[in-house]
C-alpha cells in the first residue's frame, strides 16, 4: 500500500488528499466570509460618504 512517512508515521495517500480537500473547503469558506465583510464595510462607507455629501451630519449638528 502506498503511504508517506510523516512525523515517523505511515500516512496513506488518500488521507493526505482528504485532509488537503478539507483544508481547501475551510479556506474557501473563510475567504467568502472575508469578502462579504469587505463588501458590507464598503457599502457602509459609501452610505456615510453620501450622507456627508448632502450635509446630513451638519444638519443634525445644527438641530442640537
Amino acid at each position: 500500500m502506498d503511504a508517506m512517512i510523516l512525523f515517523g508515521l505511515d500516512v496513506p495517500i488518500w488521507l493526505i488528499f482528504l485532509i488537503g480537500i478539507l483544508v481547501l473547503i475551510v479556506a474557501w469558506k473563510i475567504i467568502k466570509f472575508a469578502i462579504k465583510v469587505l463588501l458590507i464595510a464598503v457599502v457602509i462607507f459609501i452610505i456615510i460618504m453620501g450622507l456627508d455629501f448632502i450635509n446630513f451630519f451638519s444638519w443634525i449638528q445644527n438641530i442640537f
